[in-house]
């Protein structure tokens, strides 16, 4: 996939995902139970989600009562940062140094966790590359010096992931993962901060992955969920 998917739109990253995931036969933006819906392939429903699965809450609660859905979370494995003056003219190109990793996905699951379980959901995340455009406008956050973030761009699909079950979650525990474990021993398994260890979590635990068996010290431990072992 060249970097010739991305188009110059607010939502770009949205419709060079959707370009890339559709088939032959597949409908978009169909009108269902009041609710627009990104694809439409026979009896299933996807949804693509660059952010914010918090937002989807309502919408997901409502159409999963009859429909199965898939939905797709892309996290930028590669991320190239181009900076623009004022008006949209390229002053630079860079390599951010940050690289995302599929358990990336928590930062968003952790808004969802009472729904993982529903036979009718499935997880999608793709691991890609990605351009994301900084405009010098004095308008954005202090983090960035007042620079704000503009358009995204999609510019290719390293891999693809698909969770159905408690036990496909599971999998991503590392394997020599002590149990029972802590965050702390989680992340240091992972090779991940202590944030998203605790993101995993508790995730896991409110969708009844992982349960809580007692405390090493002030630090809770948590043991897998016999029911979702393969």
């Amino acid at each position: 996939m060249s970097n010739q998917i991305g188009t110059l739109t607010e939502k770009s990253l949205h419709a060079s995902l959707k370009e890339a995931i559709a088939q032959p036969g597949d409908q978009f933006e169909v009108k269902l139970d009041g609710f627009f819906i990104d694809i439409v392939r026979d009896e299933l429903l996807i949804e693509i989600q660059t952010k914010n699965f918090g937002a989807m809450k309502r919408k997901l609660g409502k159409l999963l009562e009859k429909h199965p859905i898939l939905l797709i979370h892309p996290i930028p494995q590669v991320k190239w940062i181009v900076r623009e003056t004022a008006v949209s003219t390229p002053i630079s190109r860079r390599k951010s140094p940050k690289k995302g990793k599929i358990l990336d996905i928590f930062n968003e699951l952790i808004r969802i966790p009472h729904l993982l379980n529903h036979p009718h959901l499935s997880i999608g995340v793709w691991l890609t590359e990605q351009e994301e455009h900084w405009r010098d406008d004095g308008k954005g956050s202090w983090r960035r010096k007042k620079w704000s973030k503009g358009d995204q761009l999609l510019l290719d699909v390293h891999s693809t992931r698909i969770f159905h079950t408690n036990a496909d979650f599971l999998q991503l525990l590392p394997q020599n993962l002590e149990r029972p474990f802590t965050n702390k021993q989680l992340a240091k398994a992972a090779k991940i901060n202590a944030r998203l260890a605790q993101k995993m979590t508790y995730t896991l635990s409110r969708c009844d992955a992982l349960t809580k068996v007692g405390k090493d010290g002030n630090s809770i431990l948590y043991e897998v969920n016999e029911n979702y072992v393969n």
